[in-house]
């Protein structure tokens, strides 16, 4: 039996592993890629692989930016900056038709901005959208469907801690994938609000219009983007000029928002500690999937199945554009069964070197592969922002929540198009960081 084969066998039995035994996916790919390399190499040499590439992995001091950039989310969630950010963009927009929603996406947008988690954007705006939009009359239809959909922008978006992975299995500039990140992240957001748009203007009773605010109430509401926007420019705008690295960045960012919330009173001792044992628990999934793709990685880079894919991907007589096609399909019905940031930790070390055999640019490439697999964060059965919304409104029927994100899965594939049609929307910025 080939090795190749092998590596095959082992892809076949990792995916009994999750489905059959609903293993979790980091000690899954951990489990199946060592017993893959040991049968491959040995024993001894599994063990050892095992010792010193998780070891060499995690004394790099760099990995600490996952902690730091999770943290920075959580202490803007516990001091009421989406609070804020929301009475702003429903003083600007809430008078239109579906304005609720719309301010909805513009507190997403910003929101994702400093914290980097669709989960945890879907959670916030949720507490504080839902509310407002069911006071106001709209459709549970529409209200939900823009809480879910508009809390992939948080995976988009810089500081994006699925960027951050992807930078650290693929050893890209982190701070390269987040310059590449902003402008999609906006394109989406603005395909969102055009979704809502056109849902309303067909449908009015989904979103009625809200109170008018006057000029004044507008101009004081945006006091309260003020700190969102700060940090922001902090974080992103130190890395873009070359003041600090990423994980300087991430402790920038956590000891501004401190600074910038403690003395108001806005964040209390109970929400720092909430934000300390939330960052603990994401973190610590977060590593373990980092350990498995580590091992499983090993494992199929024995096997030289990574490398014949790519070769043979690359001497089809086909447009490299239908291989894309294939690879992002393949992503989007993954992330239906499996956790999104699962399935990407997994399928990086097939797909990426694929992608680099095609010919495409690594962070261009990066951006799709992220943007395809948010989509797996609001598709069914697994999507994991759906079941968020669902917690914070029990009383909504999770048909109607399905039914809501088919509205604007069409958005994120319209991106996705314009992505492929235009790479520059991703490559300018952080050419001119060059």
């Amino acid at each position: 039996m080939s090795i190749t084969v092998v590596g095959i066998i082992g892809i076949v039995l990792l995916l009994v592993v999750l489905f059959v035994f609903g293993m979790p996916v980091g000690f899954a790919m951990g489990i199946v890629g060592f017993c893959g390399f040991w049968y491959v190499v040995s024993f001894n040499a599994a063990v050892t692989m095992v010792g010193t590439d998780v070891w060499v992995t995690f004394s790099k001091y760099g990995l600490t930016v996952v902690p730091l950039f999770i943290f920075l989310g959580y202490l803007a969630f516990n001091s009421g900056i989406a609070e804020r950010l929301y009475d702003a963009a429903y003083k600007w927009f809430g008078h239109w038709r579906g304005g609720l929603a719309i301010a909805t996406i513009g507190a997403d947008e910003l929101f994702a901005a400093i914290c980097g988690s669709n989960t945890a954007t879907a959670a916030t705006m949720g507490t504080v959208a839902l509310p407002q939009m069911t006071k106001y009359g709209y459709s549970t239809l529409l209200s939900s469907g823009t809480v879910v959909t508009g809390g992939t922008l948080g995976t988009v978006m810089p500081p994006s801690v699925v960027l951050i992975i992807i930078g650290l299995q693929t050893q890209q500039s982190i701070i390269k994938l987040f310059l590449g990140g902003i402008l999609p992240a906006v394109v989406l957001g603005i395909l969102f609000v055009l979704t809502i748009s056109v849902l309303c203007r067909i449908r009015p009773e989904l979103g009625p219009a809200g109170p008018k605010t006057s000029l004044k109430e507008k101009i004081i509401s945006l006091g309260g983007i003020i700190e969102a926007v700060a940090i922001f420019v902090v974080v992103i705008g130190g890395l873009y000029a070359g003041f600090f690295t990423p994980t300087e960045a991430g402790a920038v960012g956590v000891f501004f928002t401190l600074l910038v919330t403690v003395p108001t009173g806005r964040l209390k001792w109970k929400g720092v500690i909430d934000s300390i044992r939330d960052t603990l628990k994401i973190s610590s999934m977060v590593f373990f999937l980092v350990t498995g793709a580590i091992i499983f990685g090993r494992f199929l880079a024995v096997t030289r199945l990574p490398f014949s894919v790519a070769h043979f991907a690359a001497s089809l007589p086909v447009s490299r554009y239908v291989i894309l096609a294939i690879v992002l399909f393949i992503y989007l019905i993954g992330g239906c069964f499996v956790d999104s940031l699962g399935f990407l930790v997994l399928t990086i070390p097939i797909f990426f070197p694929l992608g680099m055999a095609l010919g495409f640019d690594p962070v261009w490439y990066s951006i799709l592969l992220t943007m395809v697999t948010t989509m797996g964060a609001i598709t069914p059965p697994v999507g994991v922002n759906i079941y968020v919304v669902k917690a914070l409104a029990p009383e909504i029927e999770l048909s109607t929540i399905f039914k809501s994100v088919s509205f604007f899965l069409m958005a994120c594939i319209v991106s996705i198009i314009i992505l492929i049609m235009f790479p520059q929307i991703v490559l300018i910025i952080p050419q001119m960081a060059r």
